[in-house]
């Protein structure tokens, strides 16, 4: 079964910078789009950025200019580069990927096990 694995977060400081990563841990057969949700305390889950398998990426307004999506397709692999870090953006991130499945050719969404972001002085 594909498994995403995440890395990347941790605690910095307002104005820094992180970069996540989210691999998927089986051979698959395709993987079409890819993205990054985040959830805060108390909030619902709501999407950072998505990138198709194309390359094509898109962004919440709230962190258009500052994060940046991009993918390896080689690597099975989706990074979220964020700079200019605020303390709104403490979350618990979670990567996602609708995937093809090498073995038994079924398609399904699935998703990371998240990584804590804190962004805090």
């Amino acid at each position: 079964q594909v498994q995403l694995v995440e890395s990347g977060g941790g605690l910095v400081q307002p104005g820094g910078s992180l970069r996540l990563s989210c691999a998927a841990s089986a051979r698959v057969f395709s993987i079409y789009a890819m993205g990054w949700y985040r959830q805060a305390p108390g909030k619902q889950r709501e999407l950072v950025a998505v990138i198709t398998d194309g390359g094509s990426p898109n962004y919440a307004d709230s962190v258009k200019g500052r994060f940046t999506i991009s993918r390896d397709n080689a690597k099975n692999t989706v990074y979220l580069q964020m700079n200019s870090l605020k303390p709104e953006d403490t979350a618990v991130y979670y990567c996602n990927a609708d995937i093809r499945d090498f073995s038994s050719y079924t398609r399904s969404d699935y998703w990371g096990q998240g990584t804590q972001v804190t962004v805090s002085s």
